[in-house]
């Protein structure tokens, strides 16, 4: 954990930091992925089994791959708690209502010359989510990513997740998955998953548009493929930026602080404080909490290597500091959070007070967790139902009101030597 005095200098070396972590900085693992992707575009199901067996599970094939009701039902009785089934169903509810608020409706203007314009919402008609394996299994980034589309009204939900060795997924993935709605789930990970998504295979159905996070592997191969899918983002390492002044909690900015460095080696966990004395209470919690936590090897390096106490001379200082960080995730812990927040511009999602912490938007306030990272909040938001409609515009002019512009129009396209473009209008006022 460094300390640092905040002044120009020090801001940008700290910015220049954590833009190592960006996925854009691991150039060496790009010619791999475009390998991966281009064989699974030319060869279907047979690269994508290829790579599913090297990588993931041996005995994964075209008959196997789709997850069946059976399988399904059998993860509710292998997870057998009933209590967590009830949460998931409860955060559910909170991730469906809060994005309820984000629907968007077509509108349309009229005039009395016969013009009418518009805009014609609508959803898109197939989307894949992808949901990672490895380290540990995330229900919470299967509903986070599901539910915003079910709302939508997207027609079909496909998601990819890998198998273990031994063919099967984690219960509770299966669980949250099928509580939130997904219409076709699949047991195929890394770059070949997302490959198999954007081109389509005899098994794997093509789609408009793919979610979800990622290792790096992932995260290059939606870069690759972008342009024959949409993509939502890029995502980087996890991070959190704590904004406190002496009123603050030490102990609970410390909790808060490790519960995104344990993500893995790479997150960010950040301090900005106006309060010196609380640069040695905050070091102290970590270094008690820290030694009891069943990740401390991760959360260990995840400190030493992006993890700052930046010190600031006043609010404004720290709160420009925040801007330019832009983090992931914000936590205000001043003593009016709601007035600090008002000068925040850059931030994927902002916590406001003490008992606002950061996992309570991880798993169940109702507001997406999948955010913008790496500094990407200066011009990213979060996953939302935006990410799954488009938006058509709508144009309708009667004669009488074409005609009261029509030479204008003509004027217009002659300027740029568009004479095709003037004659379509010309055409229609032609005696």
């Amino acid at each position: 954990m460094k300390v640092v005095r905040l002044d120009e200098n020090s801001k940008k070396d700290i910015l220049n930091d954590l833009l190592k972590r960006s996925p854009n900085n691991y150039s060496e693992y790009e010619s791999v992925v475009k390998d991966i992707c281009e064989d699974v575009r030319e060869n279907g199901d047979e690269a994508l089994f290829k790579y599913t067996n090297k990588f993931d599970c041996e005995s994964i094939n075209a008959s196997n791959v789709k997850v069946s009701k059976e399988e399904i039902e059998a993860a509710y009785k292998e997870l057998n708690d009933d209590e967590l089934v009830n949460i998931i169903r409860k955060s559910k509810k909170n991730i469906f209502d809060f994005h309820s608020l984000q629907l968007q409706k077509s509108w349309f203007n009229s005039k009395e010359d016969g013009s009418i314009l518009g805009q014609k919402v609508t959803a898109l008609e197939k989307v894949g989510v992808y949901v990672p394996g490895g380290k540990a299994a995330y229900p919470s980034s299967v509903l986070m990513n599901i539910i915003p589309a079910k709302v939508a009204g997207v027609d079909k939900i496909v998601m990819t997740t890998p198998a273990g060795k031994d063919g099967k997924i984690n219960p509770v993935v299966l669980v949250a998955a099928n509580e939130a709605g997904a219409d076709e789930i699949y047991k195929i990970g890394g770059a070949q998953a997302i490959a198999s998504l954007a081109y389509g295979t005899d098994t794997i159905p093509k789609v408009d548009k793919i979610v979800g996070p990622g290792n790096i592997f992932v995260a290059l191969a939606k870069r690759f493929v972008y342009g024959f899918v949409s993509i939502d983002s890029i995502a980087g390492p996890s991070e959190i930026c704590v904004l406190a002044d002496e009123t603050a909690n030490p102990r609970y900015i410390a909790a808060d602080m490790l519960s995104q460095a344990e993500h893995d080696e790479l997150a960010s966990a950040i301090l900005v404080t106006t309060c010196d004395e609380m640069v040695s209470d905050v070091i102290k919690h970590i270094e008690s909490f820290t030694e009891s936590l069943e990740r401390e090897s991760i959360i260990k390096k995840s400190l030493e290597n992006f993890g700052y106490i930046l010190v600031a001379n006043d609010m404004d200082e720290a709160v420009t500091a925040v801007n330019e960080i832009a983090s992931e995730h914000l936590e205000i812990l001043t003593k009016d959070p709601f007035q600090t927040m008002t000068k925040v511009r850059n931030a994927g999602a902002i916590f406001l007070g003490e008992y606002s912490s950061e996992p309570l938007g991880d798993y169940f306030a109702g507001p997406n967790h999948v955010l913008p990272t790496n500094g990407t909040a200066r011009f990213f938001s979060p996953l939302s139902v935006d990410d799954f409609i488009k938006k058509s515009s709508i144009i309708s002019y009667s004669r009488q009101a074409l005609e009261a512009v029509h030479k204008d129009i003509i004027k217009f396209a002659e300027s740029e030597r568009l004479t095709a473009h003037a004659n379509s209008i010309k055409v229609r006022f032609n005696d």
